[in-house]
């Protein structure tokens, strides 16, 4: 008999979840050798290039119901229209659908359900290559950052979705026996079970940057933890999502339940498809990356629902002193770079005294600090080889208005420009803009600026730049925030202020990882309530018959301990299980 899905990735599961509790990173996928990813099936980049390219001016097969129509929202910044025809599906045949489908799937049980969604990771990192060129060609980020936010390093944080949900899920014990309060001299024996019962439909709205880096760890605790998912991608970047539910609906059949565990939901922007869903009395949970905007729309409106909401928001960097003036300078400009300043990490506002700021080099003013930051930025894109590894192509007006407004705020310490592109002539490739604003200008630099603007803020001290990181973050979102200091004082106070503001920090670190929580175990969230209010835990309980009670004097000696069986049978097939249907 062919083992099941549990069976097949036990080991695998069991060591994330092991480093999970010791605060360890595990990354099979990203640490898998050349010949290991061969051998594990990945296609190599040629065949991927292909099987992009069959994806290319075709319908999108998927097999959903309710089908109405046919959709395609998506342009290459590289090539132009991509012509991909997906099904448009009537919402509230989706959600009906979902629904039908999630009592079996929550009778699958947790071991069942972590397994397929191991599986699912599997096959998916097989095809991590054409999922670069799927994020590649909807997004217009470089394609070695495709690959980083597409490919092993977004299903290594997959996986840990999967296994913390595992992990929470098995917390859940299936039979419980106890002793209530004394009738006529002799405690009543109780027995009873415990239920983990699953919200409901789970919806994911795509972000249009990152899709599967910020939208995996949502889709895979929401699966594990026994909650059907609708995926709505952002119109822009729907490509990378619908292969990802592709597969994972041929995984579904496969181990005999329905497909419509997870479904595709694609619309053009004008129908509002994603507000629709989220506001569905059957919806009850919904995951959102991206506009701090939208994020509050979802929190006011999508009461129903559970919120997760990541708002990318105003990122901070405080520099106050540092050792290392060269090394800041040249990490800045590549954050103000990096994908066109669309990273989690990059920094929108640069907070800096007034009256300047001590260095390895001497004192350094806010004129010095601008000027060298815009020869940083020229040097770095002064190779066509760098431009194409560092700067992706804009694919919306959004962003060119913002490059247009923002200069018109303040001096211009670096202007933004056209790029050529190596391999692509006739791609939008621009430099980022910085612009010198005053600490009074609250009301520019508290607006979320899309794509690749900074500004550079001059402020009465850095107690006052920490003041202003602290109420920015609190009241627009933010997901990262640095300091740069030699005080350890001022360290401590940033510590305060970014905990206060619920942003993730780095301290002195000259070159800003891609993403914050790629340093991280946990995934978005930071709490393990990203998984457990994606379910509740339902108790049962009845008196022990009369004749299987414990005598009054066996319920005063204590019960000897029984040793933990090797392998943990499943929990599902305990009375709970049976007993309550909810």
């Amino acid at each position: 008999m062919r083992p099941s899905a549990y069976e097949r990735h036990r080991e695998l599961l069991q060591s994330v979840a092991r480093g999970l509790a010791a605060g360890e990173r595990r990354r099979p996928f990203t640490e898998a050798t050349g010949q290991d990813a061969a051998e594990a099936g990945m296609r190599s980049t040629r065949t991927a290039g292909k099987v992009f390219d069959s994806l290319l001016g075709k319908p999108f097969e998927l097999g959903q119901p309710g089908e109405v129509g046919r959709v395609g929202t998506e342009s290459s910044p590289y090539f132009g229209d991509l012509g991909i025809a997906y099904p448009r599906c009537d919402p509230s045949e989706l959600v009906a659908a979902a629904a039908r489908a999630a009592a079996g799937w929550r009778a699958a049980g947790p071991y069942q359900r972590a397994g397929l969604a191991v599986e699912i990771l599997r096959r998916l990192n097989t095809r991590s290559h054409e999922l670069a060129l799927a994020v590649h060609h909807t997004t217009g980020q470089p394609l070695s950052a495709a690959l980083r936010a597409a490919g092993p390093r977004a299903q290594d944080r997959a996986l840990e979705a999967v296994a913390q949900a595992f992990t929470e899920s098995e917390r859940v014990p299936a039979d419980l026996r106890w002793e209530s309060a004394v009738r006529g001299g002799r405690p009543l024996a109780m027995q009873g079970g415990c239920a983990l019962v699953p919200r409901g439909v789970s919806l994911l709205v795509g972000c249009p940057d990152f899709p599967l880096w910020n939208g995996y760890p949502g889709l895979f605790a929401s699966l594990v933890t026994g909650n059907p998912v609708i995926v709505a991608p952002h119109p822009r970047s729907v490509l990378p999502l619908a292969i990802t539910v592709r597969v994972a609906r041929q995984v579904l059949a496969e181990a005999g339940h329905l497909p419509d565990v997870v479904t595709l939901a694609v619309a053009e922007p004008e129908r509002r498809v994603h507000q629709r869903l989220a506001t569905d009395p059957e919806v009850r949970i919904v995951d959102f990356t991206g506009s701090a905007r939208f994020a509050d729309w979802l929190e006011v409106h999508a009461r129903q629902a559970v919120v997760f909401a990541d708002r990318s928001g105003l990122n901070t960097m405080v520099v106050d002193s540092t050792e290392d003036y060269r090394g800041l300078v040249r990490g800045l400009a590549l954050a103000m770079c990096l994908c066109n300043g669309t990273v989690r990490t990059t920094p929108q506002n640069i907070l800096v005294p007034e009256r300047g700021f001590g260095t390895d080099e001497g004192h350094k003013t806010l004129r010095d600090l601008g000027a060298d930051l815009g020869e940083a930025v020229d040097r770095l894109l002064g190779h066509p080889t760098r431009v194409a590894r560092v700067l992706g192509a804009i694919t919306c007006d959004e962003v060119r208005g913002a490059l247009a407004g923002a200069s018109r705020h303040g001096p211009v310490l670096h202007a933004s420009a056209p790029v050529p592109h190596p391999d692509h002539p006739h791609a939008d490739v621009r430099s980022p803009l910085l612009v010198r604003l005053r600490a009074s200008d609250e009301r520019v630099y508290t607006r979320e600026w899309p794509g690749p603007v900074s500004f550079l803020v001059g402020t009465e001290s850095t107690s006052h730049s920490l003041a202003l990181l602290r109420r920015a973050a609190a009241r627009h979102g933010a997901l990262h925030a640095s300091v740069h200091s030699t005080d350890p004082l001022v360290l401590a106070a940033a510590e305060t202020a970014a905990l206060g503001a619920g942003a993730h920090l780095t301290v002195n670190l000259a070159d800003l990882p891609a993403d914050p929580s790629s340093a991280l175990a946990d995934p978005p969230g930071s709490a393990a309530h990203f998984v457990t209010g994606r379910f509740r835990v339902v108790r049962s309980r009845w008196p022990v018959p009369q004749a299987a009670a414990r005598p009054a004097q066996a319920a005063e000696q204590p019960a000897a301990r029984v040793p933990e069986p090797a392998s943990v049978a499943v929990p599902d097939s305990g009375p709970a299980a049976e007993l309550i249907d909810v």
